[in-house]
């Protein structure tokens, strides 16, 4: 517990905010792996300013067992914490630190424990996967999955460790991602049917989308009933655009998000909206502004974890847990994307999302040692063929 926590308190120091590079803390990681005799590779992205990691203990053959966390954290503001946000506090049994259960603690379990299986004589491998941008879109998951799919060994268990106070989560919804921008053009606003008030499109477009989302809650059936809410969901965080308030708006872009139970209803929507752009919305545009258009960019489309029938990631981890049920959540992971490889998956780690994301964010201790006695456990796995 003692070099967990040494550990954790090195993670939360990088301060990897998505926009910001994780460069430092994949160096020190891939320095603490080494030293345990780990074989680490490296990745970086387009940019060169963020990396994953992915490293290997034991035997080089198929069948090992993932360890997964994210390295990229939400942004913090000193002026909303009681602490700085970037240096690891205890306090009465709780470990405070922007990234504390979102998800640094499972990566310092995982980082310290890894000493531990490199002294055994692992009949199977054990596979840490450290990634970046999973909080703008699950990026360097998706990268490291291209990877993995080149690789001639596979493995075949993955354990994600986001925040679930430990619970075994065997499904949850996707995550799918876009900004949707209207170009209209501009004039006075005393006139404004001289001109194509991209606002105004863009609220039209905001509505369709919200009869769709009570649409989505007529859906809700025997496979979605476990989520909460039971159906797809749809929601705008942002909107931006316009420059006056006596300026007919050229330009908005609404940022916007979906949670998909079934894939075909992320498909009925997006066909929904399409239809609404070509049919209604950009022939009232033209009729004015003949280079008036839409343009939706997919930020990200992370599939959901499917509930599957047979998982040898939800036998493994309920015995070591001594959990009798699995659970299912409505917040995504980088779960799916691992699925998508053929892998048995569960998500499971310390602390819980309540204190992700939010100021003042903490792990319990408590929470930790759970985490570490699951990892201590997994040894015996280990040393089977897989």
């Amino acid at each position: 517990m003692n070099r967990t926590i040494s550990i954790l308190d090195r993670l939360i120091g990088f301060p990897t905010v998505s926009a910001d590079s994780n460069l430092e803390l994949i160096s020190f990681s891939a320095t603490l792996l080494r030293e345990a005799g780990a074989r680490v590779s490296v990745s970086r992205d387009a940019t060169g300013r963020k990396a994953n990691l992915f490293a290997t203990i034991g035997p080089d053959v198929s069948g090992g067992i993932v360890l997964s966390g994210h390295t990229d954290v939400v942004p913090a503001d000193p002026a909303e914490w009681t602490c700085n946000p970037f240096q690891m506090r205890e306090e009465n049994g709780l470990l405070y630190g922007r990234g504390t259960c979102d998800m640094k603690g499972y990566i310092a379990a995982v980082l310290a424990k890894s000493q531990e299986y490199a002294l055994l004589d692992l009949k199977r491998p054990l596979h840490v996967a450290l990634t970046y941008d999973e909080e703008v879109g699950c990026f360097g998951a998706r990268h490291l999955v291209e990877e993995l799919q080149q690789s001639a060994i596979r493995p075949s268990v993955a354990i994600i460790g986001e925040p679930t106070e430990m619970r075994v989560i065997e499904g949850h919804k996707g995550c799918y991602e876009y900004t949707t921008a209207f170009h209209g053009t501009d004039g006075h606003a005393s006139e404004p049917d001289k001109g194509v008030n991209a606002i105004h499109v863009a609220a039209a477009y905001i509505s369709r989308m919200m009869e769709l989302a009570e649409n989505m809650k007529g859906k809700a059936g025997a496979d979605s009933e476990r989520y909460s809410p039971p159906w797809t969901t749809l929601q705008v965080g942002r909107i931006d655009g316009g420059s006056a308030r006596n300026v007919i708006a050229r330009h908005c872009a609404v940022e916007w998000e979906m949670r998909p139970v079934r894939t075909e209803d992320a498909l009925q929507v997006k066909a929904a909206l399409e239809a609404y752009c070509r049919d209604v919305l950009l022939p009232q545009m033209t009729s004015v502004y003949p280079d008036a258009e839409i343009v939706t960019e997919i930020i990200g489309e992370v599939a959901g974890l499917a509930v599957m029938p047979q998982n040898e990631a939800r036998d493994i981890v309920t015995s070591l847990t001594g959990a009798n049920l699995c659970d299912v959540v409505s917040f995504g992971t980088e779960a799916g994307l691992f699925q998508s490889l053929g892998l048995s998956v569960v998500v499971c780690g310390p602390g819980s999302i309540a204190q992700a994301h939010k100021p003042d964010e903490f792990l319990a201790v408590e929470q930790l040692d759970k985490c570490l006695a699951m990892l201590t456990g997994l040894e015996k796995t280990l040393l089977q063929s897989p």
